[in-house]
């Protein structure tokens, strides 16, 4: 639990907008470390990571964390339209190791710095990870809020208005928090981030290895509306989960009493790796100044899936980026990107 009397960021008048919010910029880290995608991959997912990056730049800022030995590589991939900061880094996933921005509408911010043990300890060498939120946030001079939970940027989405998603099978995990109840990890998140009411979804993606993050299957599109990914195929094991999913979306109510508006979007056709299913999502995006940067996975969904993007954000351009390169790794668009909203 938070400690009592210390200050949080709710507490001192923070809270962390939706994604569509204005931002200063975007924040990304370069691949640095080979033995994250499969033999022979590497490469191909540095290219991804910079289309992305010159994808993001057209509409924001982009600044891109690299390890001080890679800055000659990621500066000529990336181009001179982003900026390269060399910090000391373990991987390259800034969405889960990077601060998640708060602001308190009087043109402060500030950033909350959490707990990362790998994802439930599911690798070993990442320990310049846990620093990496401080140190983006000692860099911009910001205060830093410290939370006393393990977890990470791609385990919730919030609404900006007091609601959170996020997953039981995440962040219930005895894996993360084993000594906290779920009444306690509520309170540090609405001590932490603003919010007032949490939605609990039940699980993520088969297979998925960050243990069912929420960006993999829903986010919110503004408040009140959230866009979730769904399946028709009763033969799918996601089937089954994905429906529970929506049922929960469909029965929850937000931190303003309204019910949720539902936007379903269709998974893309099963893809494996060494036998196991890739977590492939078109939840997975980002939301940009003015536009969206959106994967694309060489499937006929693809093209459904971008009208229903661009359906559900009529003001902004719709960007799609081939991303496979990216999924072998682990992980997707959302993942290796972090707002920076304007104070």
């Amino acid at each position: 639990m938070t400690t009592p009397n210390a200050p949080t960021p709710t507490g001192q008048g923070f809270h962390m907008p939706g994604e569509w919010a204005r931002h200063s910029g975007c924040w990304m880290a370069w691949p640095c470390r080979p033995e994250t995608w499969p033999e022979g991959a590497f490469d191909a997912a540095c290219d991804a990571y910079a289309e992305v990056a010159q994808a993001i730049s057209r509409f924001e800022p982009v600044t891109m964390v690299c390890d001080p030995a890679d800055v000659a590589e990621a500066s000529l991939a990336c181009g001179p339209g982003v900026q390269i900061l060399p910090l000391p880094i373990s991987d390259s996933w800034i969405r889960d190791t990077g601060p998640s921005f708060v602001v308190d509408g009087k043109g402060g911010l500030a950033g909350v710095h959490w707990g990362f043990n790998a994802w439930g300890g599911n690798y070993d060498g990442c320990d310049k990870d846990r620093q990496v939120g401080r140190l983006i946030l000692d860099h911009l001079k910001l205060p830093c809020f410290s939370a006393p939970l393990v977890m990470e940027g791609g385990s919730f989405h919030v609404d900006g208005e007091g609601t959170l998603i996020t997953t039981e099978q995440c962040l219930l995990n005895p894996n993360r928090n084993p000594g906290l109840s779920k009444e306690e990890i509520e309170r540090n998140l609405k001590d932490h981030l603003g919010i007032e009411t949490v939605i609990w979804l039940g699980e993520g993606y088969q297979d998925d290895e960050t243990d069912g993050h929420i960006d993999e299957i829903a986010l919110f599109v503004r408040p009140g509306v959230v866009m979730a990914i769904t399946t028709d195929d009763p033969g799918d094991p996601n089937f089954k989960i994905f429906q529970d999913n929506l049922d929960r979306l469909k029965r929850a109510r937000d931190a303003k009493g309204r019910e949720l508006e539902v936007i379903p979007i269709q998974q893309p056709a099963r893809r494996d790796m060494n036998g196991v299913r890739l977590t492939l999502s078109y939840t997975n995006l980002y939301i940009a100044n003015g536009g969206i940067v959106m994967p694309a996975f060489e499937d006929p969904a693809d093209d459904e899936a971008y009208r229903v993007v661009r359906k559900a954000f009529p003001d902004r351009e719709v960007v799609q980026i081939a991303a496979m390169d990216i999924v072998r790794g682990g992980g997707g668009i959302h993942c290796i990107t972090q707002q920076q909203p304007l104070p």
